[in-house]
Order: C-alpha cells, then structure tokens, then sequence
C-alpha cells in the first residue's frame, strides 16, 4: 500500500545560505550598529535640545510684558516676533547634527583602522558596500530624522511653555499658534533637512573618504588640500571661484530650495516659497550627487584593501 509522505524536501544549501543572508538584514543591522558605537549621534543633538528648553525657560520671564509690546505691530512684525524663538531653535539644531555628521565621518573608517576593529568586521558575512553605506546613511538619513524628531519636541514644549505663561497672565494663546502654524513650519522644517542632506552629500562623500584613506589628523588631510586649492588659485589667477564653490556647498542649499521673501531673512511665510522644481533641477545638486557617488565608491574600495593602522 502507498502512502504520501510526511517529510519535506531539504532545500538546496545555496538557497538556504541565501534565505539566512537575507533574513539577518545586514544593511539595517550595520545600521543599528552605527548608533550603538556611536552615542554622540543622538547625544549631542539632545543636549543642545535640552539647552534650548531651558534657555526658553529663563526667557519667559517677563514674557507677558513682550507679547503686549508685540500685538502693537503691524501683522507681518507679530508673526517675526512670535516666531523667531521657534525658528532658532530649528536652525541650531540643523547646525548641530551638521557638525556631528562632520565629525562622524571622519572618524568612520579611521576609527575602525585605528583601533584594529576592522579584523572583526571583516569576518563578518557583510560586504564593504553594505558596511561603507549604512555609514553614509547616518548623516544623510539618520540624523535628519533625529533632527526632525527632536526639533518638532521642543517646540511643541516651547508652544506649551508659552500658553501656560500666557494663559497664567491673563492673555489668551491663540496669538502664538496664530503666528506660529505648526504643521506647516513642521512640513517646511522636513522639506528642509532633506534638501540639506542632499546638497551636503559631497561633504560627507569627501570625509568618509579621507577617513578611510588618511593614517592620522583626518580632519587637515580633509581641510588642508581645500584651503591649498583655494590659496594656490588666488595667487596664481587672482580669482576664487574654487572658494565661492565651497561657499555655495555649504550655505546654498536654501537659495535653490526657498524662494526667500526681501527684507524677510530666512523666514518662510507660506509653502509657495518651496520651490523642489527649481532645487531638483539645478545642476549643482546632481553634480554633488556624482561626486558623493564617486567618493563612497573610492572608500568601498579602500576599506577592501587597506588594513588597520
């Protein structure tokens, strides 16, 4: 008599080998350990928070007083007015994780060389690529986010401190939510950080590679060949047009990304001053996208060849 039987086929090894890679999730896990080796990627950016909540603390003091001065401006004055603490707070935090992405990558390669830790990762099952790109993803993903996150929490403790002062005095909040829309400063806040990782990404291609190329002093090996561009053209064309392209990576990020208002600073007044056509078709951006490409894969191909220091 015939009977079906109850055993599974084994799968074939390679497919099995295959199965596990894939369900170990290297990328994300490389990732994760990114943040767990370095603390400084969320620390430094909650420290600053921190201070600010308590700098916004002590100036509430006499806020009340302030607030009537303001409602005696002309609108476009209050909306400034009310909200400038709140725009500060987010460009000091966007300044902050900037520096700390600076730092990070050099030190993300280097680092591993230096204290021979590379021996170790290197026997793991993770390629170079995924090793060298969930580093890259730090400054252009992750501490976007953490920015974003921590940014939209402050504000809404500012918003709170502010309505309890207010309400504690007699005057009514509904001028400081008026001049403040939190959602679209907070739409404006995301759009922004993206456009600013973006533009960066040269930056941050160009430190990863001197970090995995430099044996010390990554930061002059990073700074040196740029200030020694800059003084050898301005000596021998008397121009400087290199250091205006340095200039522009740093800070022309917002020129592209915003139509900024005259006479208005920085400041955002409506979602119409976006304009993502005008930054996604502007030559630099995609001229930095190729040289931040070229960048990692130059570190990918250092991390495989050179060893620890």
């Amino acid at each position: 008599m015939n009977t079906k039987s109850n055993t599974v086929p084994a799968l074939p090894v390679e497919s099995a080998v295959t199965d596990r890679r894939y369900s170990t999730r290297p990328f994300y896990w490389s990732v994760r350990r990114e943040l767990w080796e370095n603390r400084s990627i969320y620390i430094a950016p909650l420290i600053v928070a921190a201070v600010q909540v308590f700098g916004f603390a002590i100036s509430t003091i006499g806020l009340a007083e302030r607030r009537h001065a303001v409602l005696s401006l002309d609108p476009a004055h209050q909306r400034a007015a009310i909200e400038q603490p709140y725009d500060l707070a987010a460009m000091m935090m966007i300044f902050t994780v900037f520096i700390v992405g600076v730092f990070y990558c050099l030190d993300a390669l280097h680092g591993e060389r230096r204290d021979r830790s590379i021996l170790f990762w290197k026997s793991l099952p993770v390629s170079d690529f995924t090793t060298v790109l969930s580093k890259a993803t730090i400054p252009l993903v992750v501490l976007p986010m953490i920015s974003f996150a921590i940014v939209v929490c402050v504000q809404v403790v500012m918003l709170l401190m502010t309505s309890g002062v207010l309400i504690f005095h007699g005057m009514s909040p509904a001028t400081t939510w008026a001049a403040f829309p939190v959602f679209q400063n907070w739409l404006v806040l995301l759009y922004g950080l993206v456009a600013i990782a973006l533009w960066h990404s040269p930056i941050y291609g160009w430190l990863l590679l001197v970090s995995g190329w430099a044996r010390r002093a990554t930061f002059l090996w990073a700074v040196l060949p740029l200030l020694a561009i800059g003084i050898f053209e301005r000596i021998t064309f008397n121009t400087s047009h290199f250091a205006s392209m340095l200039k522009g990576r740093l800070f022309g990020a917002g020129d592209t990304a915003f139509a900024f208002q005259p006479h208005h600073s920085v400041a955002i007044d409506s979602l119409t001053q976006l304009t993502p056509g005008r930054y996604l078709t502007t030559l630099g951006l995609w001229i930095g996208l190729v040289f931040a490409a070229a960048s990692l894969a130059a570190a990918i191909r250092l991390r495989r060849y050179r060893g620890p220091i």
